[in-house]
């Protein structure tokens, strides 16, 4: 017997027994490269066959495919064996105690948008959406806020890296949903009553107070003899309804350039003078800008209307006492768990 058929009989010996000793199909796997696989050792005792002597090489030849042969068999087999273990998995013991399932909460500011749309759809106001990437003229030139505005500069609005359009401008991320209004207005004719929730972006450094990303909830009334008092009237019965029926209101003059005259609304609860605090600044309103409805092409002289807007992270943390805006999108069960 040549020394290479005695090597041939070590490996199949010595594979086989591994064989019958692999416990998964991962090592089971890494056997077979040792042994049969492209550099494995019975490959390489084959590729020796062109030394030896003439008289040898068909006896050595025909012993060496039956070991690799023999081997293959053995694999194929115990893989098979594996596969159905697995496949059977543990003995299921019928006496353990289920396992219940997890019920999932609302996202605190899905709860507040959901009560804001419930609350507004009982008085009668529709909800609007519209895109989040704008143009300057929705989201400024219709909205009477002039070029020079410092909200238009880059420092503050976040502009997206395309072409910009014809008559429109250039596009952005749009800074509040205030342009629903426009494309709804220039969709309908008045009377208007709608609420426009959606995500709205900013040229903001995330922090505590601060995020590049938020959500926001605005209104508008557009219809003939509308007045400041339709508006305070509005707001009172929203929070009242949202947050306490103890909720007191107060209207704070202000200036945006959409709105002539403008408001900061404020707002005292029992559960924020139980905190400490009096008065705490949520939204800001007003009486739509004549120049507004000439660039819908309203006639001014014919609508009047009232519009609003507030942060919905901002009411959350204040109702719910929570210190940090990130913690809305980290996902962190035991936070969100607690609404």
């Amino acid at each position: 017997m040549t020394p290479l058929e005695t090597q041939l009989e070590s490996f199949r010996a010595e594979a086989l027994a591994a064989i019958a000793g692999c416990a998964d199909l991962p090592a089971l796997v890494q056997l077979k490269a040792k042994y049969i696989g492209t550099s494995g050792v019975v490959t390489g005792a084959l590729k020796m066959l062109g030394s030896l002597p003439k008289e040898d090489k068909p006896r050595v030849g025909k012993l060496a495919n039956e070991v690799k042969s023999a081997l293959a068999a053995a694999f194929a087999a115990r893989q098979e064996e594996l596969e159905a273990k697995t496949a059977a998995g543990p003995a299921l013991d019928t006496t353990l105690p289920g396992r219940r399932h997890r019920l999932g909460r609302l996202h605190p500011l899905t709860q507040i948008f959901e009560d804001t749309v419930r609350i507004f759809r009982r008085m009668g106001f529709a909800v609007e959406d519209g895109p989040e990437i704008e143009d300057e003229w929705h989201c400024f030139d219709a909205l009477n806020t002039p070029a020079d505005h410092p909200a238009r500069d880059i420092q503050d609005t976040l502009y997206v890296d395309l072409p910009p359009h014809a008559q429109h401008g250039r596009y952005l991320l749009r800074t509040h949903t205030s342009p629903v209004q426009i494309r709804t207005m220039l969709r309908r004719q008045p009377p208007i009553r709608i609420i426009a929730p959606g995500r709205v972006f900013r040229r903001d450094n995330p922090d505590a107070t601060h995020s590049p990303t938020f959500h926001q909830v605005e209104g508008l009334f557009v219809d003939k003899n509308v007045s400041v008092a339709d508006l305070k009237g509005t707001v009172e019965f929203f929070f009242r309804q949202l947050l306490d029926p103890a909720t007191k209101v107060r209207f704070r003059p202000h200036f945006f350039p959409y709105t002539e005259p403008s408001f900061e609304i404020d707002l005292s609860t029992p559960h924020f003078r139980a905190r400490g605090k009096e008065w705490i600044e949520i939204a800001g309103c007003g009486m739509v800008d004549p120049n507004v409805f000439r660039a819908v092409g309203y006639p001014a002289d014919v609508y009047t209307g009232w519009a609003f807007g507030f942060g919905t992270e901002r009411l959350a943390m204040i109702q719910y006492g929570i210190t940090d805006i990130r913690l809305f999108t980290e996902n962190d069960v035991q936070f969100l768990s607690q609404f």
